[in-house]
């Protein structure tokens, strides 16, 4: 009987041993919201506020970043960006490396001014960028 039992403890022991990555957490120790995800960001902030002729739509749109919903996810994840090469517009899992993220918030150490041009978004619309950040940037 304890030979069993600890067998039953051993699978238990190596069934919970698999590498978890664990996301993010935001200055507060929240984890990322799970309902921010990229069709949100791009519904709810690219396509009303960035998506826009003379902006980042069209055949020359600004700093080479197309947001129009056929290419936006490409356009970001994983592709550095034109105004500071050396980051990633988007880093999955990673805000404060990511170069919109920068954009959007206003933060020092950006080229030129914040986005949107046209005023800035809520806090709510940046907090879901970051938050789709956070969990790693899906495309779902």
């Amino acid at each position: 009987m304890t030979a069993r039992f600890a067998w039953i403890l051993l699978v238990f022991f190596v069934a919970g041993c698999g590498e978890k990555k664990n996301l993010p957490t935001g200055p507060d120790g929240s984890p990322p919201d799970p309902n921010a995800t990229f069709t949100r960001v791009l519904g709810e902030v690219f396509v009303p506020s960035c998506a826009r002729s003379g902006c980042h739509a069209g055949q020359a749109p600004q700093a080479g970043l197309n947001l129009e919903p056929a290419g936006a996810y490409a356009n970001v994840v994983n592709r550095p960006s034109t105004q500071r090469p050396e980051l990633l517009r988007v880093a999955p899992f990673d805000p404060e490396s990511s170069y919109l993220v920068k954009k959007i918030r206003g933060d020092p150490d950006i080229v030129g001014s914040p986005m949107p041009a046209e005023g800035s978004i809520s806090a709510e619309a940046r907090q879901l960028v970051v938050d789709w950040v956070r969990r790693g940037a899906p495309r779902d």
